[in-house]
């Protein structure tokens, strides 16, 4: 079927050119569940890794340079390339990328293979999340942030049961049973085969029926612009460090002052993890309704009174304070995604990329920056210290506005 049968073929079909294309929507969300928790499950195995070849601390701690490297810098140039020269079948080659490296890793007897698999399984991830971001706006129907959050909330949820699997699962049995994961990535590639299949169909008819996008930010200059993007940056930053430190020690942090049970604490963990999803959902519709700007403005800034309060509270309010501050702080990542689109339109998938990369990127490193803090400190410290990061969200009173009032 040739492009402009593609085009005719959804030419009086409303549902497919105009308004909010929902199954769409689920199928990106159910796609971004999938490759998430197959990402989360390579951290997940270090302990059966580390024990049956003897790898060091730094050896490991490599293992998961190169997947940040692959996941995380690629991400930029992937969404550049899928600007410039759109490949709607780009999302089922990307899982199969990581098809090849979750089989590689389950098999792999040495180091240098250990490395490789994890860099394929990193670069299928690099193209899977600026293409199929770039898809959800595309099937928004004009609600981006309600899009995005959809699109990013199958994400947490995917990276919030990638490890409770591997436990189930590759913990008990093994480095080989992460082969049992390949079923996963095989069914997120039919599915993106469905999303590439509605993708084609959309550039075509984009193609053959030019529309008339006026520009939300006509009168935002390019200085303006670049300014607000490194502001976004700013609060991206803000955000990832400080999530990274309640996601990577807040059980460490339960155990340690009110001495609670592994147990009780992973419960903990997963309010906040449960808030954190809620509150991506509701962002999103939120940042549609009130402006994005403002969205991002209160769950940044909102998120601090909570954060500062959390580490002097007992454990009843500290668990309030935690489902709080997650739920605000989470709403802001989808509200940032498609604001920093709205400055760039025409490169959505660049924009994406650099924001996911971000995401991923800051995330490790904030990780290792608090784990690095908590030895020279106290696990207790850290929480005093990262509490600050919220109140960065000040600076996005800086933004200019792009949306345009009716």
């Amino acid at each position: 079927m040739n492009i402009k049968s593609i085009g005719n073929k959804i030419k009086g079909n409303p549902r497919m050119t105009e308004g909010t294309v929902y199954s769409i929507l689920v199928i990106c969300g159910i796609s971004h569940f999938l490759n998430d928790m197959i990402q989360s499950i390579i951290p997940s195995i270090y302990p059966i890794i580390k024990d049956k070849f003897g790898f060091s601390f730094a050896q490991i701690g490599i293992i998961t340079l190169i997947f940040q490297m692959t996941s995380s810098i690629l991400q930029p140039f992937t969404g550049l390339y899928a600007d410039r020269h759109p490949r709607p079948y780009a999302l089922s080659t990307g899982m199969c990328f990581t098809l090849t490296g979750l089989l590689l890793l389950a098999f792999a007897e040495n180091y240098l293979l250990i490395l490789l698999a994890v860099s394929i399984v990193g670069l299928g991830s690099s193209i899977f999340h600026p293409t199929a971001s770039r898809v959800a706006q595309m099937a928004s129907g004009g609600r981006k942030s309600l899009a995005q959050s959809i699109f990013q909330v199958g994400g947490n949820g995917g990276s919030a049961l990638g490890p409770l699997l591997a436990a189930i699962i590759v913990l008990p049995f093994g480095q080989h049973s992460i082969s049992w994961f390949a079923l996963a990535a095989l069914l997120a590639a039919l599915i993106m085969v469905r999303l590439g299949a509605w993708y084609k169909a959309r550039l075509a008819y984009i193609a053959v029926h030019k529309q008339h996008n006026p520009a939300l930010n006509n009168d935002i200059s390019k200085r303006s612009k670049y300014w607000a993007l490194f502001i976004l940056v700013m609060l991206v930053f803000s955000k990832y460090f400080y999530t990274s430190c309640i996601t990577s020690y807040f059980t460490f942090f339960l155990i340690d002052k009110f001495g609670v049970s592994v147990q009780t604490s992973q419960l903990c963990l997963f309010v906040f993890l449960a808030a954190f999803a809620i509150g991506t959902v509701a962002g999103g519709m939120l940042g549609d309704k009130f402006g994005r700007k403002y969205v991002i403005w209160f769950s940044i800034l909102g998120a601090a009174p909570f954060a500062l309060a959390m580490p002097f509270a007992n454990l009843a309010w500290t668990i309030i304070f935690t489902f709080l501050s997650g739920l605000i702080i989470a709403s802001a990542f989808s509200s940032i995604v498609v604001y920093a689109t709205d400055l760039m339109p025409d490169k959505v998938g660049l924009i994406a990329g650099i924001f996911f990369g971000l995401m991923f990127g800051l995330g490790g490193l904030g990780s290792a920056f608090f784990g690095w803090l908590a030895d020279k400190t106290s696990i207790e410290f850290i929480f005093r210290v990262s509490a600050l990061l919220p109140l960065l969200g000040i600076i996005a009173g800086f933004l200019p506005n792009t949306q345009k009032k009716k």
